[in-house]
């Protein structure tokens, strides 16, 4: 019989396991990295959708009044400037007259002319058979409010 002391030699020493690699990923990480990829993605779609969505539906409004050269659809070319302003500019709600025709041209790099002037400034109170205003002045206001909602929304 050999002695225990003579295997002592043979016998190794507890190795531990190698240390657990980030890389490569497992298959949920990929799945929860591409979820939240996907996720901030859907917001920013969410976000720019609403958003072109507003100037989409605004410029759908007067479009319906291309037809239209008289002084009831200048009155509702003022009407849509004064919902986008509820919307977008909530100080702007309370001007009236030259205070709004101001505030109206700052927010646009087109200017009103002083027939187109007139026209968003007073359009609501006017009776609609007055003929005062050329279906010009109405169709370059129409263009003054394309431009607006444009720049605006």
């Amino acid at each position: 019989m050999m002695p225990v002391s003579d295997n002592l030699p043979q016998l190794r020493d507890i190795h531990l396991p190698n240390g657990v690699s980030v890389w490569p990923l497992a298959y949920g990480w990929w799945i929860i990295l591409v979820s939240i990829i996907a996720l901030v993605a859907l917001c920013y779609l969410w976000k720019y959708i609403r958003r072109k969505s507003k100037k989409l539906y605004a410029l759908r409004l007067l479009e319906k009044l291309k037809d239209k050269n008289d002084i009831k659809s200048a009155a509702d070319m003022s009407e849509i400037l004064r919902r986008i302003c509820i919307y977008k500019y909530p100080q702007a709600v309370s001007l009236s007259g030259k205070a709004w025709i101001d505030f109206v041209e700052d927010h646009c790099k087109t200017k009103l002319k002083n027939k187109e002037h007139d026209l968003l400034l007073n359009a609501p109170y006017m009776p609609d058979d007055i003929t005062d205003f050329s279906a010009d002045d109405i169709s370059g206001l129409r263009f003054f409010c394309r431009d607006w909602i444009g720049e605006n929304l």
